[in-house]
């Protein structure tokens, strides 16, 4: 049974909705923190009892609020994910500035999270999951992270479309096009064990970059 952090993640409007960690209470945030620092340290070997033991709760509370294993794993790629802003944009008052700074923003947000050590240890961890044919966290990062990021922006290029800004068949394809130029081989070179850093400089740049190529793309002259 969905409790009531869950559900309100499931009725997202992205257009309207900005989802932080707000979502989560304090107490569920330092689970979460305790779940994502084993992840990091151990691999996909997380049980309920060792974030128990971390978080120092009850397994009972975490069964209460997540349900199960699978449950927790879900929460814990949301709360990552949602690092990466939804753009709020006014489909009335819609401009092609306010249109370049949602998605701008979107882009820095997605890249200063996909270069984190967390979101590559759990990608890590996911590719491995695919590979070994298993269900659980592969599913649920390419479910609540790759798909998710689509989910959340593409309302936004179709508003900068209805509003005769931007010209594409396809939001899909699209968004598609925008994640490549945002992250480029950022994401596989740290991926395979490239040790490199992101500086704020270099992710403000390369998500204004990015957003610039798109624009020349897709933008209606």
């Amino acid at each position: 049974m969905e409790t009531g952090w869950l559900t309100m993640l499931h009725g997202l409007k992205p257009e309207t909705v900005d989802l932080r960690e707000e979502a989560f209470t304090t107490r569920q945030q330092q689970v979460l923190t305790a779940a994502l620092e084993l992840l990091v340290e151990g691999g996909a070997g997380l049980t309920m009892t060792a974030v128990a033991r971390r978080a120092s709760c009850s397994k009972e509370t975490l069964y209460k609020w997540f349900g199960d294993r699978d449950g927790l794993l879900t929460a814990t790629v949301q709360w990552q994910a949602a690092k990466v802003r939804v753009p709020k944009v006014d489909r009335h008052r819609l401009d092609a500035q306010k249109l370049r700074d949602s998605i701008e923003q979107f882009g820095r947000d997605l890249l200063d999270t996909l270069a984190g050590e967390i979101s590559v240890t759990l990608n890590r961890l996911a590719v491995t999951h695919a590979g070994e044919e298993k269900r659980g966290l592969g599913t649920i990062v390419l479910e609540n992270g790759r798909l998710e990021m689509g989910r959340r922006l593409k309302p936004v290029l179709e508003a900068g479309r209805d509003a005769r800004l931007l010209r594409f068949d396809s939001s899909e394809e699209a968004f598609r096009t925008f994640f490549g130029l945002v992250v480029r081989d950022v994401q596989i070179r740290l991926l395979l064990g490239d040790h490199f850093a992101l500086s704020a400089a270099d992710i403000e740049r390369d998500a204004a970059r990015a957003t610039e190529q798109f624009l020349q793309l897709y933008q209606r002259s």
